[in-house]
């Protein structure tokens, strides 16, 4: 058993989270129980995930989407899905506790850090982006693979299910990774002279100006590319504080 603030003392020091501005609040949203023996992970907050953990008996929700809200710092209206979704949190007495970009931008067990690993890259330089400073990571091969070995990697060791650009060069030697809804931030990673980039979803209005960029972009979807920082943190977790930890995956194609 271990107590719940403990826990959040320890995440909100190891992600750095007061240092993101963000769209939500990291760290706890819905207070519950003092303290945990059973903590649930999971990419998205959902009804189909709380039901799990009460079926599991979890005393803690830990995602990295939770409760968002663009105008940070206020309340959502507390209705429909909101609504729905609180009300079964606070029935059953479970904390939820979310960590959005500093899952993200984790140097050692972030989403990004963690594709490149997967994708066996060596770290070459911090991606920031203008909105929101360094999130993503850029990874660097030591030679250069063809694209299709690459898309092959990728397929195999991050998501089966991809949307590929191919407009760049036909080698990939360097790679910018930003997980996520993150398509729209593409030119912050041409400065960095990649060959391919990787994010988590893709809008209509980027696809003419990558290709008028000349770079490969590859969609590995939002939710199979943001599996990994949340995955981390909760075996991270379960070695330091001796409760058990289960992920729950709630599969999301998009």
């Amino acid at each position: 058993m271990a107590k719940t603030q403990n826990i959040i003392n320890f995440c909100e020091t190891y992600l750095n989270a007061g240092s993101f501005t963000d769209y939500c609040h990291n760290g706890l949203q819905v207070e519950g129980v003092a303290e945990v023996t059973k903590i649930v992970t999971g990419v998205s907050l959902s009804q189909k995930l709380i039901n799990e953990a009460v079926k599991r008996k979890a005393q803690m929700i830990m995602v990295h989407h939770g409760i968002f809200t663009r105008a940070f710092g206020s309340l959502p209206q507390v209705k429909g899905v909101i609504r729905n979704r609180l009300k079964l949190l606070l029935e059953n007495n479970i904390n939820l506790v979310g960590y959005h970009l500093p899952l993200d931008a984790h140097p050692q067990i972030g989403n990004n850090i963690s594709i490149l690993k997967l994708l066996k890259m060596k770290k070459a330089d911090e991606l920031a982006m203008d909105k929101y400073g360094v999130i993503g990571y850029i990874g660097e091969y030591e030679k250069a693979m063809p694209l299709e070995s690459f898309l092959s990697l990728i397929k195999s060791r991050v998501s089966s299910n991809v949307y590929v650009i191919a407009a760049g060069p036909k080698k990939i030697k360097r790679v910018g990774v930003v997980s996520g809804g993150s398509s729209s931030d593409f030119a912050d990673a041409l400065k960095y002279h990649i060959d391919a980039y990787i994010c988590g979803d893709i809008r209509e209005e980027v696809v003419r100006a990558v290709e008028e960029s000349n770079l490969n972009l590859i969609n590995a979807g939002h939710y199979n590319t943001e599996t990994f920082g949340i995955k981390n943190l909760g075996e991270l977790i379960a070695k330091k504080f001796k409760v058990r930890v289960e992920f729950v995956d709630v599969p999301c194609d998009v």
